[in-house]
């Protein structure tokens, strides 16, 4: 079952799943200085101040099993194939700049748009990047929706999340989901997709 995973999508698993089983045994007080707080975080109002490095360490952080769970099956799915178009050392530039993008977006959104006084946590971000730089590559891949079972190719599949997470976002629904940050991801794996087109070194082909 896990004869296909590459290095980096295993380092990925295993650190996710040591930190949350970490949260799980030592409790939350550990690590709330590694969650993302906003930029007008107030102790007076029982938060935290915002830190350079939460923009990578919350991309490691889980608050609930089912959260985890999704971004791991996600991760496991489709960074195998990611990994291996982009060779390992691309593949950890493009899945940390997809967190930090997701997070700065985060950061913006809860600054100007939407304020909130709430960390966030969680490593989609990272994976919503990966989901984009999937659906560009094999674009004809047939992928199948859990609910409803529909197959559809992956290039659809993207678009529609991406909508879909647009729509959520801007209208607030499914509160407490940092629908912005994970088109932040999005956006920021499709800038460097882009960027690394125009390089004359090692172009993308796809």
């Amino acid at each position: 079952m896990f004869a296909n995973l590459t290095p980096t999508v295993r380092a990925l698993l295993i650190a996710n799943l040591a930190v949350f089983a970490a949260q799980a045994f030592l409790g939350s007080a550990p690590f709330v200085h590694f969650e993302l707080w906003p930029l007008h975080g107030d102790l007076a109002d029982g938060g935290l101040s915002f830190e350079p490095w939460q923009l990578i360490s919350y991309g490691f952080l889980h608050f609930e099993f089912w959260h985890l769970a999704a971004n791991m099956f996600a991760l496991y799915i489709f960074g195998p194939d990611v990994e291996q178009l982009l060779g390992a050392a691309r593949f950890r530039v493009f899945y940390l700049v997809c967190v930090v993008g997701a997070g700065a977006t985060q950061l913006l959104v809860t600054a100007t748009v939407y304020p909130s006084p709430y960390p966030t946590v969680g490593a989609s971000g990272g994976i919503f990047g990966l989901l984009l730089c999937y659906g560009m590559a094999f674009p004809q891949r047939r992928l199948m929706l859990l609910f409803p079972p529909i197959p559809m190719p992956a290039w659809l599949f993207v678009t529609l999340y991406g909508v879909m997470e647009l729509y959520m976002g801007v209208f607030a629904t499914n509160q407490g989901v940092a629908h912005f940050a994970h088109l932040g991801g999005m956006a920021a794996g499709f800038l460097l997709i882009r960027y690394w087109r125009t390089t004359k070194v090692r172009r993308l082909r796809f």
